[in-house]
């Protein structure tokens, strides 16, 4: 008798997970805004194409991206997934110009952010919490908060300038980095492979 049970109870268990997993596939960005719900204090992993992108934190507990600039009504061509549910979540904008278009996404002020793009402009602002982003070639900019905030920060550039004001760090050239211990709670991780690195 209890075999059935544990068995019934696991198939409940998976059903339920099953339902709080989402999967959004959204196309033609200009005329197709895509928002999602989001909780406040959730993960969210962040997979971009070149450009230029803005991670903005707001109140509301969703995730949106409009874009804007000369060439947003090129935007149809881009493509926005979104995979996992409220709490842990994962976001790939891809196929659309790379040049002459601003894509601002906005999430929860309080989110885990992890973010990988491979050129262009990025910057993170008014974010509270865990932030680990990289970019191989162009400028990438984090607006920090309270450097007190962070139990661990490391940040490096391979070629160019590295710029961490909060943080008492300023350096330039080749093979630049730096890393710090604190007493706060969130872990702060920012490469550049080519470029400019900013902590503000």
């Amino acid at each position: 008798m209890r075999l059935p049970f544990l068995l019934a109870s696991a198939l409940a268990l998976s059903v339920a997970s099953g339902a709080a997993q989402t999967k959004i596939d959204v196309r033609d960005i200009e005329n197709h805004p895509f928002t999602a719900d989001f909780h406040s204090g959730g993960k969210l992993k962040m997979y971009l194409q070149s450009g230029s992108f803005h991670i903005v934190g707001r109140a509301e507990n969703r995730i949106a991206v409009r874009v804007s600039g000369r060439n947003a009504y090129n935007a149809r061509d881009m493509r926005v997934e979104m995979e996992g549910s409220k709490d842990y979540a994962s976001l790939t904008i891809s196929d659309g110009p790379k040049n002459d278009l601003e894509v601002t996404i906005e999430v929860p002020m309080k989110t885990g952010l992890f973010v990988r793009m491979p050129a262009g402009n990025l910057e993170l602002h008014h974010v509270t919490g865990d932030k680990d982003a990289e970019l191989r070639a162009g400028e990438l900019l984090i607006d920090v908060g309270d450097a007190g905030d962070y139990s661990r920060v490391d940040a490096s550039v391979y070629s160019g300038g590295l710029e961490a004001s909060p943080f008492g760090e300023s350096h330039g050239g080749l093979f630049r980095s730096f890393h710090k211990e604190g007493n706060g709670k969130y872990h702060l991780h920012a490469h550049v492979g080519a470029g400019d690195l900013t902590l503000e």
